[in-house]
């Protein structure tokens, strides 16, 4: 009986073929997840990418917090409506903006954010929504929460965040709402949030809060669910921990540093 030997080249070919299926194969998956959240008003689809970066869909329309460079936004959607919340690059990239935007696309942030963005006329159609200030930006209703540093700063007098610079946001979907808070210290405004139902809380000291401030900060104001966010160099888990007998309080942690 005779015996076929194959080509050295075709015996090439299907080993560069094997190995390329099995790194397709055991490639670890992207870090990005959704989270789905029932409202009155249908579903909020609400997907944390990177650093202080979000996405979240709701009745068609499709949202895009602090976009960055940075995140993997491989096959994501461009926005309806993206919220800027300072003026530093890693919140404030305009290649990315300029990126997800569209030609009705709403910039939203505050003055000091869109004068810096240079954002009117130049990233087309914009809305200012100052700290302490609600607009309906939409049909989503949009309210400034004052974020700043209280300690923290480059020098005395100088914080790395000062108050006006930018601003957390509350967006409110339908019966639910959702908080960003930007880079900012615990300030008394965050403290005195009622009913919030979502938010992204950052740990990344000295321009933000530790961990330990982190979990002391949702236990002032009680949000059902919370993210840690912007957390780069930080310990997530010990911010889990500290608010584990928390009544009411629901931490989900997600990988958004580039983890494996």
């Amino acid at each position: 009986m005779h015996r076929h030997t194959a080509h050295p080249l075709t015996l090439v070919i299907l080993g560069l073929a094997l190995g390329v299926c099995s790194v397709i194969l055991g490639a670890a998956p992207s870090n990005r997840q959704t989270d789905v959240l029932p409202t009155s008003q249908g579903e909020l689809r609400l997907m944390p990418i990177y650093h202080g970066s979000v996405m979240l869909e709701f009745a068609g329309k499709v949202i895009h917090i602090d976009p960055w460079s940075q995140g993997d936004y491989t096959g994501l959607p461009p926005a309806d409506l993206i919220v800027v919340t300072h003026t530093h690059r890693d919140h404030l990239d305009m290649a990315m903006i300029d990126t997800l935007k569209k030609p009705d696309t709403i910039i939203v942030g505050t003055p000091a954010t869109i004068q810096t963005a240079n954002c009117a006329p130049a990233c087309g159609q914009v809305e200012t929504v100052a700290d302490s200030e609600t607009k309906t930006v939409m049909g989503i209703e949009i309210e400034g929460v004052p974020m700043y540093n209280l300690v923290q700063g480059s020098r005395p007098g100088m914080p790395y965040h000062h108050k006006g610079v930018g601003s957390g946001y509350v967006l409110h979907f339908g019966d639910t709402s959702v908080y960003f808070a930007g880079d900012t210290e615990c300030v008394p405004e965050i403290k005195a949030l009622e009913d919030i139902d979502v938010a992204f809380v950052p740990m990344n000291p000295p321009r933000t809060m530790s961990t330990t401030e982190a979990a002391a900060c949702v236990k002032a104001f009680r949000p059902t669910i919370v993210y840690a966010y912007h957390y780069r160099g930080s310990d997530t888990q010990a911010f889990a921990a500290a608010l584990k007998d928390t009544p009411g309080v629901e931490v989900r942690l997600r990988k958004l540093e580039g983890e494996s």
